[in-house]
C-alpha cells in the first residue's frame, strides 16, 4: 500500500464512521453519490483529459480508498476496485441522462470503487465529463477542488502535494473533538430533541432516512446581498432565518433545521475528501423584525460553530443512525466564481447535478456564487407532494423578496402563509417514521431461547459502555451508542460468540435482549 494513502494505524474519521454504519444499515444507497458534470466545447483532447483524471486520483488518495473493519476499528484502505476512468461515444444522447445513467452505478465502501470517471463524446467538438463520488470520501468543497486539478494536469501544470495524509489530519480532528466533548455535551443537552413531528404543506409523512427524491429548482433574489449586509448577517444567515420563519409560520414550534458545517482547517482545505459534520439549530420564536430575527438566528448559529467537529451522537444519547438529523436540512456553500480553464476549450459546470436522492423529507440545497444564488429544494415525494413543494417555494420566495427590500419590517408585517393543519401525528423521539419509501425490515421466521446468552451479551455491553448493570431492554442510543459503538458490539460477539450480527439489528433491536434473541437465532440456524 502506498504511504501516501494510509499508515500504519490510521483510522476512518468520525464523519466517515457514522455514514459507513449508515450505509451497512441499508440507509445510505444513492443518496451519499455525488455527481459533478463539465461540459466541454471546443476540440477537446480527450487522452489528455483521461490523464488529467488518473493525476487527480493520484494526488487526493482518497477517491481511491475504501473502508474495512479490523478488530473494532474502522480503517481505510486502499481499494480493491480502483476509480473507473474511462471514455465512451454517446453521440445524440441527451447529458442529463447520462449524468443519472452515472449517478445510478455502484459505489462500495467496502471494496470500491468510491468514485468513478467517464468522458463522453456528444458531438465530435462536445464532451461530457461525469464524475460520481461516494460521499464518504468527498464533499462539496471536493467538487471545486476536483475540478481546479483537473484544469491543472490538463494545462500540464504540477498538482498540490499535501502537507499531511487523512489518517494524520483524522487524528488531530479526533483529539479536538475529545477536547471539546464534555463542553459539546453540556452544550446540546439543553438544545437538542429529537422531535419528528413536522408541519408542511402537502406533508403526509416525516423521514429521516434516505428515500427516493425530487427536486424543485430556483434562484434566490439579487438583493439578498445588500439586504444581508444592511442587517450584519451573512447570506446563510439570511436564508436559514428565513427558513425558521417560514416553519413557524406553518405551526412548527421552535423546529430544529439540520445545517452542514465545514470542519475544514487551513492544513485540510486542499483535501479532496469528507470534512462536513451536520448539526441542528434551533431559532426560538420569531419576534421583532426580521433583522433582529436573523441576529438572533446568528448568535446561536456561531455558538454552534464553537462544536462544529463535534459528531452530535458523540455529544448526546438517543441518536440513532439516519442520513438526516432532521426531518429539514439545508447545506449552503458559496462558491468565488472562477470558472475551470482548460486549454483550447470553453468549459462549464453544473455543480448541483441531482442524485435523485433525498436524506430526509425536505432539504435545501444552495450554491452562492457571484453571478446569482441558485437553490434546489429536494423533497420524499412519497410523503411530500410537488405542489405541496412548489408551494413552499413560492412562500419562501415571497418572503425573501420582501425582505431583501425592507429588511426591518416585523415579522408579523411579512407575507407569511397561514399555519398548516396537522396531518401528521408523529409522537417525539429517536425514530423516524416509516413510509412506503422506507419498508420495514422483515421479521425472521422462527423463535430461539435467548436465556443462556444474555449474561454474555451482558457483558459485552457493561465492557463497551464502561459500565455494569446494563438492563436488558436498555435501548443502545439512549445510553449513548453510537457508530462505533455498533462496531466494538459487533466486533466482540463475532470473537466470543462465533456469530456475525447485521447492522441492521441494532435499528430495530438495539438492546441486550434483542441482540440475545439474534444470537439464539443465529445459533440454531447454524446447527
Amino acid at each position: 500500500m502506498s504511504p501516501t494513502l494510509t499508515g500504519e494505524g490510521e483510522q476512518a474519521s468520525l464523519a466517515q464512521h457514522g455514514m459507513w454504519v449508515t450505509e451497512r444499515m441499508g440507509c445510505g444507497g444513492q443518496v451519499y453519490h455525488m455527481p459533478l458534470a463539465i461540459r466541454f466545447d471546443g476540440p477537446l483532447d480527450t487522452d489528455r483529459l483521461l490523464a488529467a483524471c488518473h493525476d487527480v486520483v493520484g494526488a487526493h488518495p482518497q477517491l481511491a480508498t475504501a473502508l474495512a473493519e479490523r478488530d473494532a476499528v474502522l480503517r481505510p484502505a486502499l481499494a480493491a476496485v480502483p476509480p473507473p476512468i474511462g471514455f465512451e461515444d454517446a453521440s445524440g444522447r441527451e447529458a442529463g441522462e447520462l449524468v443519472d445513467r452515472e449517478a445510478s452505478l455502484d459505489l462500495d465502501l467496502g471494496t470500491g470503487p468510491t468514485a468513478r470517471f467517464r468522458l463522453f463524446r456528444l458531438a465530435p467538438e462536445r464532451h461530457l465529463l461525469v464524475v460520481v463520488a461516494h460521499h464518504a470520501v468527498f464533499d462539496g468543497m471536493s467538487k471545486d477542488l476536483l475540478v481546479r486539478g483537473l484544469a491543472d494536469a490538463y494545462a500540464g501544470l504540477p498538482l498540490p502535494v499535501l502537507p499531511l495524509t487523512y489518517g494524520e489530519a483524522v487524528e488531530r480532528e479526533n483529539a479536538r473533538v475529545a477536547e471539546l466533548l464534555d463542553e459539546a455535551a453540556a452544550f446540546w443537552r439543553d438544545r437538542w430533541q429529537d422531535r419528528q413531528d413536522l408541519r408542511l404543506p402537502g406533508l403526509s409523512g416525516v423521514s429521516t432516512r434516505a428515500a427516493a427524491g425530487e427536486a424543485v429548482d430556483f434562484a434566490l433574489p439579487a438583493g439578498l446581498a445588500v439586504a444581508a449586509e444592511k442587517m450584519g448577517v451573512t447570506r446563510f444567515e439570511l436564508v436559514l432565518t428565513a427558513v425558521h420563519t417560514l416553519l413557524a409560520a406553518y405551526g412548527n414550534e421552535d423546529a430544529a433545521v439540520s445545517v452542514d458545517l465545514s470542519t475544514r482547517t487551513d492544513e485540510t482545505r486542499e483535501h479532496i475528501g469528507l470534512f462536513v459534520n451536520e448539526l441542528p439549530v434551533r431559532a426560538g420564536t420569531p419576534s421583532g423584525t426580521f433583522a433582529d430575527f436573523a441576529r438572533s438566528v446568528r448568535g446561536e448559529l456561531r455558538a454552534v460553530y464553537r462544536f462544529r467537529q463535534v459528531p452530535l451522537a458523540r455529544a448526546v444519547g438517543g441518536v440513532s443512525p439516519r442520513t438526516a438529523l432532521t426531518p429539514v436540512s439545508v447545506s449552503y456553500r458559496g462558491r468565488d466564481g472562477s470558472a475551470p480553464e482548460f486549454p483550447g476549450v470553453a468549459a462549464s459546470v453544473d455543480w448541483m447535478s441531482f442524485n435523485h436522492a433525498v436524506r430526509g423529507t425536505l432539504h435545501l440545497q444552495v450554491v452562492d456564487a457571484p453571478d446569482g444564488i441558485t437553490a434546489r429544494l429536494q423533497f420524499n415525494p412519497a410523503i411530500l407532494s410537488r405542489s405541496g413543494c412548489e408551494s413552499l417555494v413560492e412562500h419562501l420566495l415571497a418572503l425573501l423578496e420582501a425582505v431583501a427590500t425592507a429588511p426591518d419590517t416585523e415579522i408579523s408585517h411579512l407575507p407569511l402563509p397561514a399555519p398548516v393543519e396537522v396531518t401528521v401525528d408523529v409522537p417525539a423521539g429517536p425514530s423516524s417514521v416509516r413510509t412506503e419509501a422506507e419498508p420495514a425490515a422483515v421479521p425472521r421466521a422462527g423463535e430461539a431461547d435467548a436465556t443462556p446468552y444474555l449474561a454474555e451479551v451482558a457483558e459485552i455491553w457493561s465492557e463497551v459502555f464502561k459500565r455494569p448493570g446494563i438492563g436488558p431492554d436498555e435501548d443502545l442510543f439512549d445510553l449513548g451508542g453510537h457508530s462505533l459503538t455498533i462496531v466494538e458490539i459487533i466486533a466482540k460477539v463475532r470473537e466470543r460468540m462465533d456469530v456475525e450480527l447485521s447492522f441492521d439489528l441494532f435499528f430495530d433491536e438495539p438492546t441486550i435482549a434483542g441482540v440475545a434473541a439474534e444470537v439464539a437465532l443465529l445459533r440454531e440456524e447454524a446447527c
